[in-house]
């Protein structure tokens, strides 16, 4: 999963394993070299390309989990966060001044020349939904990383690029997001354009820079996803009752999302609440200290996939984040805070 990408990068650097780091950057620019329209969401661990999704439906599934599933249809959705997350990937990499890869930069130019048409198309968003494509508030936000990044390269590292244009892209994203993804009755951002649910996605927003960490929209998200996604002390990803994802049926705290809030209340001064927070996530380990997709409150059991990658990489990112002064969440909020050489988008 590409979207995984970024995230996955800053827990092998801010542990210590920099060859990992290399070595996942590089598998990242063979997987997706090729025609930016092509780019896919997930590849196989070789590159692979084709990943077909079937039912087998002579097999019941765990405790009468149907249908059973090989394969993952999502793997020819068009999500426009993995734009962003992929160039926050390489831009990450080379402010951690790993061995610096010329393809890395032609292939960010490419992508970006794409998504200068492609950030304003519908798409699956971050959860993969199988329902109607929507405009997607995480997806655009990810759009504003992969130009933001970009001019940031440019300015930081002096790299060739037409700035001018993606600095008019990244402010036409960001007055777009401010305009149609927030709500003001709720003084919050919400799931997709149009709509007024919530999305814990949202919680990324402070520590990729979209605004300031003490901006009252931001505070205000937070706010919101307390008193509509908390379940039990942990996160929903979303309402199932409110997003029509193509599943149905409801599912459980999502533990990622959960570590996503950690880490919100770490950047915005509530360490304890952060560190509780934590706690309990540590909490609902299994004997072998692994930790799955999803966790039911109500039987006290995880769910879903297990052991979850994406669960873990949050264990490790908000760990880092209580326990280092400037950790990971700091260090990307700081690195991409506005700069003034754009004008934050007001309140609509």
């Amino acid at each position: 999963w590409l979207r995984d990408s970024a995230l996955t990068l800053y827990a092998l650097l801010n542990s210590g394993y920099r060859k990992e780091a290399e070595d996942w950057r590089q598998w990242l620019l063979r997987a997706v070299a090729g025609s930016p329209d092509q780019l896919q969401i997930m590849y196989g661990i070789a590159g692979e390309r084709w990943l077909p999704e079937f039912e087998v439906p002579w097999l019941a599934g765990y405790e009468g989990s149907s249908p059973v599933r090989i394969g993952n249809d999502a793997s020819g959705q068009m999500q426009i966060d993995v734009y962003g997350e992929l160039i926050e990937t390489l831009h990450a990499a080379r402010d951690a001044e790993l061995q610096p890869q010329e393809e890395a930069w032609r292939l960010q130019k490419v992508l970006l020349d794409h998504l200068e048409t492609a950030w304003r198309l519908p798409d699956r968003g971050i959860w993969e939904v199988r329902g109607a494509p929507r405009s997607f508030t995480h997806s655009r936000m990810m759009a504003w990383v992969a130009f933001d990044r970009a001019i940031t390269s440019t300015e930081r590292y002096g790299l060739e690029g037409p700035v001018a244009k993606w600095r008019q892209v990244r402010q036409q994203v960001h007055g777009d997001i401010c305009t149609n993804g927030f709500d003001a009755n709720k003084n919050s951002f919400v799931q997709y354009y149009g709509g007024n649910t919530l999305d814990a996605s949202l919680l990324l927003m402070p520590q990729l820079g979209f605004l300031s960490v003490d901006d009252p929209r931001i505070v205000g998200t937070i706010d919101a996803v307390e008193r509509e996604l908390l379940q039990g002390g942990l996160v929903k990803r979303y309402s199932t009752g409110e997003t029509d994802d193509g599943v149905g049926g409801g599912e459980g705290a999502f533990l990622a999302c959960s570590f996503w809030l950690a880490d919100a209340y770490v950047l915005t001064g509530r360490e304890q609440d952060a560190r509780n927070l934590f706690n309990s996530l540590l909490g609902i380990r299994n004997d072998l200290g692994l930790l799955a997709e999803e966790y039911d409150i109500v039987s006290g059991r995880l769910l879903g996939n297990f052991p979850q990658a994406f669960s873990h990489i949050g264990l490790i990112n908000t760990a880092h984040n209580l326990v280092t002064a400037g950790g990971p969440a700091q260090q990307r909020a700081e690195k991409t805070a506005p700069s003034k050489s754009y004008k934050v988008s007001p309140v609509a």
